[in-house]
C-alpha cells in the first residue's frame, strides 16, 4: 500500500519528471496510476495531468487513498474498497439503483462508472438498498460470488446495522421494541399488520438519544431488514419520521427524511475480517432537538 508522502517544490518543474525523480522505485506506469486515481495532490488539490507545471513553494502529497471527484464527490463518500466489496456514505436524495424515473443519477451507476475507469471489465453488484431520502452507509459487492455470499448469509455476516431517526413528538420512554408483520399491497405500498398470515415478521428496537417537545432523536437497531420497516414502525408508535409524509409525518423541518444509516458492521465474506463503519449524525438532526 502507498504511504502518504509529501514533497516541497524548490524550482520550476513538470509533474511527471518531478515524481519520477522523487518517487524512487516507482515506474512511469505506477505514477500514471497514482495520477489516474487522483492520489497526487498539488497544494491540496488532486491533479491528474502528468504535464502539470510546478512552481517553487508548491507542496506535493502522494495520498494513500483515492480522491474521487465529480458526481461521486457531490453525492457520496467512498469509505472503503478492496477487490471484493465497496462501502460508501450516501447523501440523502440519491437513489441506490435505477428506477422508472431515474436511470443515471444513482449510487450504483456512479460507482459503476468509477470502477470501470480503473478497468473497463470491472462490475459492481447490489447487496442491499437505502431509500432515496435516507442518508448513510451502504455496501456493494464487486463480483456475483461475493454478492451471493452476502445475501445468502446476511443475518450472520452483518453484525450491526444501526440508524438514527429524527421523529415527530416527544418520546418519553428510554427504549422500546416494535414487532409486526409487513407486506406490500398490489399498489406497491408497504403495510404493517399484527396478522402473521398476511406478512413477514419485522422487529425494530429503538433507544432514546434526546427528546424535545416537538422532535426526538432515536437510535434504531434493525433485527430484520424489511422494506420501509423503520418508517412503518415509527408511524405505528405515533412518532413518524420527520419529513415522512408517506407514513404519517405532519412536518418537514429539515427538508428531507429524518433517517440516517449510522453504523454498518460485518464479517468480511472473503477474508473473515471484522469490519465496522460509522457515519456522523447529520447536524440538521441534532439542531432540531
Amino acid at each position: 500500500m502507498i504511504k502518504e508522502t509529501s514533497f516541497e517544490v524548490t524550482e520550476k518543474a513538470t509533474l511527471m519528471p518531478f515524481l519520477l525523480s522523487s518517487l524512487t522505485g516507482k515506474s512511469r506506469d505506477n505514477i500514471k496510476s497514482l495520477l489516474r486515481n487522483r492520489q497526487v495532490l498539488v497544494n491540496g488539490e488532486p491533479v491528474t495531468q502528468f504535464n502539470h507545471e510546478l512552481k517553487p513553494g508548491d507542496t506535493i502529497v502522494i495520498s494513500a487513498t483515492r480522491h474521487t471527484g465529480g458526481l461521486m464527490a457531490r453525492n457520496m463518500r467512498l469509505l472503503y474498497e478492496d477487490e471484493h466489496l465497496i462501502v460508501i456514505d450516501k447523501n440523502a436524495g440519491l437513489l441506490s439503483m435505477a428506477s422508472d424515473n431515474e436511470k443515471y443519477l444513482t449510487a450504483y451507476n456512479i460507482l459503476s462508472t468509477y470502477i470501470k475507469s480503473q478497468k473497463p471489465s470491472n462490475r459492481i453488484f447490489i447487496v442491499h438498498r437505502l431509500d432515496r431520502d435516507t442518508s448513510g452507509l451502504m455496501m456493494f459487492a464487486r463480483s456475483e460470488k461475493v454478492q451471493s455470499l452476502l445475501q445468502r448469509d446476511w443475518k450472520r455476516i452483518v453484525t450491526a446495522r444501526t440508524y438514527v431517526a429524527l421523529v415527530e413528538g416527544e418520546v418519553t420512554g428510554p427504549e422500546g421494541i416494535v414487532k409486526s408483520y409487513i407486506y406490500e399491497s398490489k399498489a406497491l405500498v408497504m403495510h404493517s399488520t399484527p396478522d402473521p398470515k398476511r406478512g413477514e415478521l419485522a422487529i425494530t428496537r429503538f433507544r432514546l438519544l434526546k427528546s424535545g417537545k416537538e422532535y426526538s432523536l432515536l437510535e434504531i437497531i434493525l433485527e430484520t431488514g424489511k422494506k420501509n420497516q423503520i418508517r412503518l414502525h415509527m408511524q405505528e408508535i405515533g412518532h413518524s419520521i420527520a419529513g415522512d409524509k408517506k407514513y404519517g409525518a405532519k412536518s418537514n423541518p429539515i427538508g428531507r427524511l429524518g433517517l440516517h444509516a449510522s453504523v454498518l458492521a460485518f464479517i468480511h465474506p472473503v477474508t473473515g475480517r471484522e469490519m465496522r463503519f460509522e457515519s456522523k449524525v447529520p447536524a440538521k438532526f441534532r439542531r432540531m432537538v
